[in-house]
């Protein structure tokens, strides 16, 4: 009996480890596939005005790979920012500042439509209002997926978060470094661009100082 047990247990292990596992998540990417071959006629016809042969091994299915990465970094145009807020709106009565930071952001110049990146600081005080803290950095995403200027990612950010909670007070702070004054023109490698808005309590000076000491804080110490 003890043997037995014992080769039972070895056929269902074996049984497990030759199972066909389904996988529970997967991540599915879709794109428009009449944008996707304008864009490919559009980007094979550019490489050979600049003097490349499409046709060389190396850039064969570039302008496949090059319209599938336009449409993923202008996906914002088809995200509403104010529903991915409102889907996690919950009431809580508490009017203390919520600070997220450090967040990461990539995003095209509408000018030259090359990157800038850098990190997004978002805070509000609510007004019997919250947002799960994720939909606040899936907004920033929603509004860098676009060609964009800094300057309006940070006032498109701070009014989609005051129309959404109508909190007392709401401040976004950017700090980005741009491609386009990197790697061309005037070539100024250690630039940063600051853009910052502000409405509400956060125009009070105090208020506001009290948000520039937390994002310049440094409270959690990683390793």
């Amino acid at each position: 009996m003890k043997h037995q047990g014992i080769l039972q247990s070895i056929l269902h292990y074996d049984l497990f480890l030759n199972k066909t596992w389904t996988m529970a998540y997967k991540r599915m990417e879709h794109y428009d596939e009449d944008v996707t071959n304008d864009l490919i006629k559009t980007y094979r016809h550019a490489i050979q005005l600049i003097g490349e042969n499409p046709e060389r091994e190396g850039l064969l299915k570039t302008p496949e790979r090059l319209a599938k990465a336009m449409q993923y970094c202008t996906q914002g145009y088809g995200l509403d920012a104010k529903a991915i807020l409102n889907s996690a709106k919950f009431h809580e009565d508490i009017s203390e500042m919520i600070v997220v930071k450090n967040i990461e952001l990539y995003s095209l110049c509408e000018h030259h439509m090359l990157p800038f990146f850098g990190k997004a600081h978002i805070a509000y005080i609510p007004n019997g209002w919250i947002t799960g803290l994720s939909k606040l950095a899936r907004a920033v995403d929603v509004f860098a997926r676009r060609l964009q200027v800094q300057e309006r990612l940070t006032t498109e950010i701070l009014q989609a978060i005051q129309e959404t909670l109508n909190p007392l007070g709401v401040a976004v702070v950017i700090e980005a470094e741009h491609l386009c004054m990197m790697m061309r023109g005037v070539q100024k490698q250690n630039s940063v661009t600051t853009t910052s808005a502000f409405c509400g309590e956060f125009e009070k000076q105090t208020t506001r100082n009290e948000f520039i000491s937390l994002i310049n804080a440094d409270l959690i110490k990683r390793q």
